[in-house]
């Protein structure tokens, strides 16, 4: 079984190495056409940017990927988990400490080893192509901020799911489902003021006449938000952005000050009507709840495997290996049970994509202006305007952008 494992493994990476050349390929054979609707955004030296960054950034993943995936075959396939497994046994007696150490060490480790590509990508990739504004020392406290919260929350999390299991053992992953789904709405109810502030600083926006834009689509369709913010993007990164955070009454509409400074009034309102248009179309509580049914579902059955004998002799270790130990064993496996959901995943994202398009044209009456704001985000972002059908089609949450704006200007001419 362990041979058939890491068959199945090395068979799913190749093929995911195999996407993204072909993606890249298909990018060098089509990247030097200014793409339909884009003529008067793009020059050719942008075109060549925006392909290069695509190689660039590419190229740095699939060195990231190839380290990552080196050390998981020496942990996983090289027996070093049972290793590491009985050294963090000798530093507590108490399985809940044991197991917070196994899951912190591990991810410490993870973390130490993704640093060199993270630095690279920021001062070196994002610098050349004009996207970088972030400091060293901006960077450190950044590093050290997500490092602590992740740490804090990393072991909240794990401290509570295994005081669940020792306290009750024939149900535990009842409680541990419903323990996480209420700490996934508690942080979406409370990041926006705890959490985001430690990163970036918030405040009203600031760009005359916009706020009230903003607000007089919201009251045409009947939704509430606590408050309208920009935020201090152009800190870290060139790039633009506009979200929707929180949930019920603590909703906010963030802006990217990089964002405000690209676009006219009427292509901000327009993808903020797009965002509207999730909310309105129940995209978000149909994400929630099917996510929450996968979550249901995966906790029994991991329930069921975890008290299976015969787990750990998958990658041929042995049956005493602790409980935090079982769990990477069966988080490996699943991930390989789940690959062909993926594309599934992407393509109902796409299609919520395109329902909240509909949704901002129908409301605006303006789908020139969400076509320009497409345009715009993508010429701005350096993104890959030339991804082959077949890599959209297996990892894109949105359509491309190319696709995107044709069908948004079609509905503009008819």
């Amino acid at each position: 079984m362990k041979l058939y494992l890491f068959c199945l493994f090395a068979t799913i990476t190749a093929f995911t190495y195999w996407l993204r050349h072909i993606n890249l390929q298909h990018l060098k054979q089509h990247g030097d056409t200014v793409p339909e609707g884009f003529e008067d955004a793009i020059s050719a030296e942008k075109l060549r940017s925006s392909s290069a960054y695509t190689f660039d950034s590419s190229r740095l993943g699939l060195w990231d990927s190839l380290l990552d995936n080196a050390l998981l075959i020496i942990f996983l396939f090289g027996g070093v988990i049972a290793i590491y497994d009985r050294y963090v046994g000798t530093l507590s007696t108490s399985p809940t400490i044991s197991a917070i150490l196994f899951f912190l060490l591990l991810t410490w480790v993870s973390t130490l080893f993704g640093i060199p590509f993270d630095l690279y990508g920021t001062f070196r990739i994002e610098a050349r192509y004009g996207f970088n504004t972030t400091t060293p020392r901006l960077w450190i406290a950044d590093f050290l901020k997500s490092q602590l919260i992740g740490a804090i929350m990393l072991s909240f999390l794990v401290a509570v799911v295994f005081q669940l299991i020792q306290w009750s053992p024939q149900s535990w992953w009842l409680w541990v489902w419903g323990f996480m789904a209420l700490f996934s709405l508690f942080m979406m109810f409370i990041s926006p003021y705890v959490i985001e502030p430690l990163f970036n600083t918030f405040e009203p926006v600031v760009e005359e006449g916009l706020e009230g834009e903003i607000r007089a689509m919201m009251e045409k369709v009947g939704l509430k938000v606590g408050k309208v913010m920009q935020m201090d993007a152009s800190r870290r990164s060139k790039h633009s952005n506009a979200y929707f955070t929180g949930i019920g009454r603590v909703k906010r509409i963030v802006l990217y000050d990089t964002l405000i400074k690209q676009m006219s009034h009427g292509e901000i309102v327009a993808v903020l009507a797009h965002e509207i248009g999730h909310w309105k179309k129940g995209h978000i509580w149909k994400r929630l709840l099917w996510a929450e049914l996968m979550a249901f579902g995966g906790s029994w059955i991991s329930f069921k495997l975890l008290a299976w004998p015969g787990l750990p002799g998958l990658l041929g270790l042995p049956a005493e290996i602790s409980l935090p130990a079982k769990m990477v064993v069966l988080g490996f496996v699943s991930s390989l049970a789940l690959f062909p959901l993926g594309p599934f995943s992407a393509w109902r994202s796409r299609c919520h994509e395109r329902e909240a398009d509909r949704y901002a044209c129908d409301l605006t009456g303006k789908p020139e202006e969400l076509a320009s704001a497409m345009v715009k985000l993508s010429v701005e972002n350096l993104s890959n305007l030339f991804p082959h059908p077949f890599y959209a089609a297996f990892y894109y949450s949105h359509p491309p952008a190319v696709e995107r704006v044709r069908a948004l200007r079609m509905t503009f001419l008819s």
